[in-house]
Protein backbone atom coordinates (compact mmCIF):
# COMPACT_ATOMS: atom_id res chain seq x y z
CA UNK A 1 0.00 0.00 0.00
CA UNK A 2 2.62 2.62 -1.24
CA UNK A 3 1.40 6.06 -1.42
CA UNK A 4 1.94 8.18 -4.93
CA UNK A 5 4.11 10.73 -3.08
CA UNK A 6 3.99 12.73 -6.55
CA UNK A 7 0.28 12.76 -7.26
CA UNK A 8 -0.24 16.70 -7.29
CA UNK A 9 -3.98 16.61 -7.14
CA UNK A 10 -3.88 14.62 -4.30
CA UNK A 11 -0.69 16.78 -2.56
CA UNK A 12 -3.10 19.80 -3.64
CA UNK A 13 -6.06 18.83 -1.66
CA UNK A 14 -4.10 17.99 1.38
CA UNK A 15 -1.27 20.38 1.83
CA UNK A 16 -3.37 23.21 4.08
CA UNK A 17 -3.50 20.05 6.50
CA UNK A 18 -0.45 18.65 6.18
CA UNK A 19 1.15 22.13 6.88
CA UNK A 20 -0.60 22.60 9.90
CA UNK A 21 1.85 22.55 13.56
CA UNK A 22 -1.37 21.29 15.55
CA UNK A 23 -1.73 18.48 13.11
CA UNK A 24 1.45 17.45 12.58
CA UNK A 25 1.83 16.77 16.21
CA UNK A 26 -0.19 12.93 15.23
CA UNK A 27 3.18 11.47 14.11
CA UNK A 28 4.80 11.44 17.55
CA UNK A 29 2.19 8.70 18.45
CA UNK A 30 1.98 5.21 17.44
CA UNK A 31 -0.41 3.76 15.60
CA UNK A 32 -0.74 0.12 14.34
CA UNK A 33 3.01 -0.76 14.45
CA UNK A 34 3.41 3.18 12.47
CA UNK A 35 2.47 6.39 13.35
CA UNK A 36 -0.66 8.11 13.51
CA UNK A 37 0.70 10.44 10.69
CA UNK A 38 1.81 7.66 8.20
CA UNK A 39 -1.59 5.97 9.01
CA UNK A 40 -3.95 8.87 8.19
CA UNK A 41 -1.86 9.57 4.99
CA UNK A 42 -2.21 6.05 3.73
CA UNK A 43 -5.91 6.22 4.86
CA UNK A 44 -6.20 9.38 2.80
CA UNK A 45 -4.99 8.08 -0.13
CA UNK A 46 -6.41 5.22 -1.00
CA UNK A 47 -9.40 6.96 0.23
CA UNK A 48 -9.03 9.15 -2.50
CA UNK A 49 -8.16 6.84 -5.57
CA UNK A 50 -11.13 4.53 -4.43
CA UNK A 51 -13.25 7.61 -3.78
CA UNK A 52 -11.96 8.89 -7.33
CA UNK A 53 -12.45 5.49 -9.13
CA UNK A 54 -16.04 5.79 -8.28
CA UNK A 55 -16.74 8.86 -9.48
CA UNK A 56 -17.29 9.39 -5.55
CA UNK A 57 -16.63 12.94 -3.70
CA UNK A 58 -12.64 12.32 -3.33
CA UNK A 59 -11.91 15.34 -2.59
CA UNK A 60 -13.93 14.61 1.12
CA UNK A 61 -12.73 11.75 1.44
CA UNK A 62 -8.88 12.67 0.91
CA UNK A 63 -9.44 15.63 3.77
CA UNK A 64 -11.78 13.59 6.15
CA UNK A 65 -9.30 10.51 5.68
CA UNK A 66 -6.05 12.39 6.76
CA UNK A 67 -8.27 14.22 9.43
CA UNK A 68 -10.19 10.75 10.74
CA UNK A 69 -7.38 10.40 13.57
CA UNK A 70 -6.39 13.83 14.45
CA UNK A 71 -6.26 13.51 18.23
CA UNK A 72 -3.67 13.85 20.79
CA UNK A 73 -4.59 11.04 23.30
CA UNK A 74 -2.47 8.20 23.37
CA UNK A 75 -3.64 4.47 23.89
CA UNK A 76 -2.91 2.77 27.12
CA UNK A 77 -4.08 -0.21 29.23
CA UNK A 78 -7.01 1.86 30.92
CA UNK A 79 -7.76 4.13 28.47
CA UNK A 80 -7.87 1.94 24.66
CA UNK A 81 -12.02 0.34 24.89
CA UNK A 82 -12.76 3.99 25.39
CA UNK A 83 -10.73 6.01 23.44
CA UNK A 84 -11.64 3.47 20.71
CA UNK A 85 -15.31 4.81 19.91
CA UNK A 86 -14.63 8.44 21.31
CA UNK A 87 -11.57 9.08 18.90
CA UNK A 88 -13.61 10.19 15.88
CA UNK A 89 -15.46 12.92 18.16
CA UNK A 90 -12.23 14.25 19.41
CA UNK A 91 -10.83 14.02 15.75
CA UNK A 92 -13.95 16.17 14.63
CA UNK A 93 -13.63 18.84 17.08
CA UNK A 94 -9.65 19.16 16.71
CA UNK A 95 -10.75 19.21 12.89
CA UNK A 96 -13.60 21.80 12.88
CA UNK A 97 -11.05 24.10 15.10
CA UNK A 98 -8.15 24.17 12.71
CA UNK A 99 -9.80 23.58 9.39
CA UNK A 100 -12.71 24.72 7.76
CA UNK A 101 -14.70 21.19 7.53
CA UNK A 102 -17.87 20.43 5.52
CA UNK A 103 -20.98 18.50 6.66
CA UNK A 104 -19.87 15.43 4.86
CA UNK A 105 -16.28 15.57 6.18
CA UNK A 106 -17.69 15.58 9.85
CA UNK A 107 -19.87 12.64 9.27
CA UNK A 108 -16.91 11.05 7.60
CA UNK A 109 -14.19 11.56 10.33
CA UNK A 110 -16.76 10.60 13.17
CA UNK A 111 -18.46 7.54 11.77
CA UNK A 112 -14.88 6.04 10.73
CA UNK A 113 -15.54 3.07 13.24
CA UNK A 114 -18.23 1.82 11.74
CA UNK A 115 -19.38 -1.07 12.45
CA UNK A 116 -17.14 -0.89 15.43
CA UNK A 117 -19.32 1.67 16.59
CA UNK A 118 -22.83 2.26 15.66
CA UNK A 119 -23.67 4.96 17.81
CA UNK A 120 -22.80 7.69 14.52
CA UNK A 121 -23.86 5.97 11.37
CA UNK A 122 -22.14 6.65 7.72
CA UNK A 123 -24.65 9.12 5.90
CA UNK A 124 -22.74 8.84 2.58
CA UNK A 125 -21.07 6.75 0.52
CA UNK A 126 -17.82 8.04 1.02
CA UNK A 127 -17.83 7.92 4.81
CA UNK A 128 -18.09 3.85 4.15
CA UNK A 129 -14.81 4.17 1.49
CA UNK A 130 -13.25 5.76 4.64
CA UNK A 131 -14.42 3.03 7.19
CA UNK A 132 -13.22 0.52 5.01
CA UNK A 133 -10.12 1.94 3.60
CA UNK A 134 -9.12 2.65 8.00
CA UNK A 135 -9.96 -1.09 8.54
CA UNK A 136 -7.66 -1.99 5.29
CA UNK A 137 -4.93 -0.32 6.26
CA UNK A 138 -5.05 -1.32 9.96
CA UNK A 139 -5.29 -4.91 8.50
CA UNK A 140 -2.20 -4.32 6.20
CA UNK A 141 -0.07 -2.23 9.17
CA UNK A 142 -0.27 -4.68 11.85
CA UNK A 143 0.88 -7.70 9.27
CA UNK A 144 3.56 -5.95 7.88
CA UNK A 145 4.81 -4.46 11.26
CA UNK A 146 4.62 -7.74 13.07
CA UNK A 147 6.40 -9.02 9.69
CA UNK A 148 9.28 -6.05 10.63
CA UNK A 149 9.80 -7.41 14.08
CA UNK A 150 10.13 -10.86 12.82
CA UNK A 151 12.58 -10.16 10.68
CA UNK A 152 14.19 -8.52 12.93
CA UNK A 153 14.06 -10.85 15.70
CA UNK A 154 14.94 -13.60 13.40
CA UNK A 155 18.35 -11.75 11.82
CA UNK A 156 19.34 -11.14 15.77
CA UNK A 157 18.77 -15.03 16.35
CA UNK A 158 20.85 -15.52 12.94
CA UNK A 159 24.19 -13.50 14.01
CA UNK A 160 24.09 -14.52 17.46
CA UNK A 161 23.90 -18.28 16.20
CA UNK A 162 26.37 -17.56 13.92
CA UNK A 163 28.79 -15.87 16.30
CA UNK A 164 28.36 -19.28 18.33
CA UNK A 165 29.03 -21.50 16.05
CA UNK A 166 31.91 -19.94 14.31
CA UNK A 167 33.79 -19.06 18.15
Amino acid sequence: MKIDINNYEYNEIIKDILNCREFKKIEAYPHHKINRLEHSKRVSYFSYKVCKSLNLDYVSAARAGLLHDFFLNKYNNKNTRKLLVEHPLIAVKNACKHFNISTKEKNIIESHMFPINIKILPKYKESLVVSLVDKVAWLYEKVTGYSKELNYTLGKTAIFIFLCLTN
